[in-house]
């Protein structure tokens, strides 16, 4: 499957946003890619980076339900143009709970499925426990092309979410994120190849860019094959990444290098 990462810069106009979303659809419908991929909380700044106590910003004006125009228009948008999203919201819950939540779109613009961050983070500039709730459940999805998973942001710095996703079949797992230029990008591009390696999965690292008040997102999204070949990666500019990636390719390596099946997991705390 080709896929391609919307490295997109937000405003704090849903609106905006939404018309940025769009145009990346279009765009990458047009360079024949089957899924596009958001980055983290994508209709709307990143107003986790300050306490909820004290912040200029209404998160509450982004939360969204299934039902939302903006998400409609996402899942028109892939009817149309035939093609998969994996858009990032600001999900409400009927039960008030509010999640962190990339939603897995098909290319008739029926879900198939979501994922929510399971982690959730507390420090400065990300204050993420005054705002999200967290999903309660690790789950893959099924699509035509085969099993996904997503790990949402700070999920990837446990090892065991993408390792729980590879062993419940992921072929490929995506990752909504949040990277700013005062993290190490180094490493953060380095934890992606190994997990990619170890757990002989496709991974695909969607970032945001330009400058939300005290943060410099630093984009560097990134396409890593099942051997931790990095396939594409990008720079710190707005644009689709794509890549070509085979599914069925990370589980041939995962059957000819069974660093999953030779686990022992009676031993381990």
């Amino acid at each position: 499957m080709r896929i391609a990462l919307a490295q997109m810069g937000m405003t704090r106009s849903i609106e905006d946003n939404l018309k940025t979303s769009l145009a990346m659809i279009a765009d990458a419908a047009r360079s024949h890619a089957d899924m596009v991929v958001f980055p983290e909380i994508q209709f709307s700044p990143f107003f986790p980076q300050y306490p909820a106590s004290s912040s200029p910003l209404d998160a509450g004006g982004y939360a969204m339900q299934l039902d939302d125009p903006a998400i409609e228009a996402i899942r028109r948008a892939c009817a149309d143009r035939r093609i998969m999203a994996c858009p990032n919201a600001y999900l409400m819950e009927p039960d008030g709970r509010r999640i962190d939540t990339t939603l897995v779109i098909g290319a008739d613009g029926c879900l198939l499925g979501r994922q929510g961050m399971v982690h959730i983070a507390q420090a400065e500039c990300f204050y993420e426990q005054d705002y999200y709730a967290p999903d309660d459940t690790i789950r893959v999805i099924d699509t035509p092309f085969g099993t996904i998973g997503v790990c949402v942001c700070f999920d990837r710095h446990y090892p065991e979410t993408i390792r729980t996703l590879a062993l419940r079949g992921a072929g490929l797992v995506v990752i909504p994120t949040a990277n700013t230029s005062a993290e190490p990008e180094e490493m953060f591009l380095q934890e992606v190849r190994v997990q990619a390696f170890q757990n002989s999965v496709n991974i695909a690292m969607c970032n945001r860019v330009g400058v939300e008040d005290a943060m410099r997102f630093d984009g560097r999204s990134v396409i890593v094959g099942p051997d931790g070949e990095v396939l594409a990666l990008a720079d710190d500019q707005p644009g689709l990444l794509i890549a070509d990636i085979d599914l069925a390719a990370a589980r041939a390596m995962r059957q000819a290098k069974p660093y999953t099946g030779l686990r022992r997991p009676e031993l381990y705390a």
